[in-house]
């Protein structure tokens, strides 16, 4: 491990080549039709791996495709060409039908906790329909809470008497209730003030890593996305156009949308670069 917790570039290498990736893009593409004709490619040709116990970022400018990506690995869009398979099974659209179990260890944390939980319900409700999907997981309501901060009566409480950022902490536990082996945040601080950013990003690597997870982080916040990720790929107009180590992305970056997106960041904490 890295003095920051990250895993070392020679690690992961390693790591890499000691078995198939758990979760694998291939030539991933996906389009939309506009309303006066003709179709937009949202995504467009994106190859990816994601390996075991791996935290990898993905980061661009609002509108690059990166919430369409995390869609096209959870089934909820279907590509218009390439492949996406987690661990050894096709990642296929859900469509109209229920989600096959081989893809129930694949679970997303959305951006809006407001519209993530259902307000008609007892979170401890919502937190057993979670853990009914890994029966021989560990968790329980109470230990769910718990990892996240939260008192143990909270399960007797509905969704409008949180925060934004308790909302947020509910959904990331609900995720793991179900046992996923990759856990997929999309942008999910982004709707947080930038007090619980960080707190949050940190909680969720640190949750995924220790339940035995994997999971992709997807962010503008490159700050952020610098204290907890062991990779980063950067995506720009559906592409992916750099994917290195962490540290490699900081200090020897190579495609110059990278290089936009590191000057743009405001030096707060001795991290940052000053833009200009």
């Amino acid at each position: 491990m890295t003095p920051d917790g990250h895993t070392s570039t020679q690690a992961r290498d390693e790591s890499t080549a000691a078995g198939a990736p758990l979760l694998a893009l291939d030539s991933v593409s996906c389009e939309y039709k506009l309303d006066g004709g003709g179709r937009f490619r949202a995504v467009d040709g994106v190859s990816l791996q994601l390996g075991r116990s791996e935290v990898l970022g993905l980061v661009g400018e609002s509108g690059c495709g990166k919430s369409t990506l995390a869609k096209l690995i959870c089934g909820l869009e279907k590509p218009a060409g390439g492949s996406i398979t987690f661990d050894g099974s096709p990642v296929r659209a859900l469509g109209l039908k229920k989600r096959a179990k081989s893809l129930l260890g694949i679970q997303m944390v959305f951006q809006n906790p407001y519209a993530s939980l259902n307000p008609r319900r007892r979170i401890r409700d919502q937190l057993e329909d979670a853990l009914a999907l890994d029966p021989s997981g560990s968790w329980s309501v109470e230990s769910l809470l718990e990892a996240v901060d939260l008192p143990k009566d909270s399960a007797q409480r509905y969704s409008h008497s949180f925060s934004g950022g308790q909302r947020q902490r509910i959904a990331i536990a609900r995720a793991l209730a179900a046992g996923p082996k990759v856990l997929v945040g999309d942008e999910p601080i982004a709707s947080l003030d930038a007090f619980l950013q960080a707190r949050i990003a940190r909680m969720m690597r640190d949750l995924a890593i220790d339940s035995g997870a994997s999971m992709i982080f997807i962010s503008h916040d490159l700050s952020v996305v610098r204290d907890i990720a062991d990779r980063v790929a950067v995506m720009e107009a559906g592409r992916i156009v750099e994917v290195a180590q962490t540290a490699e992305i900081w200090n020897d970056p190579k495609h110059h949308y990278t290089k936009k997106l590191l000057a743009a960041i405001p030096k707060v904490d001795g991290k940052g670069i000053i833009p200009g």
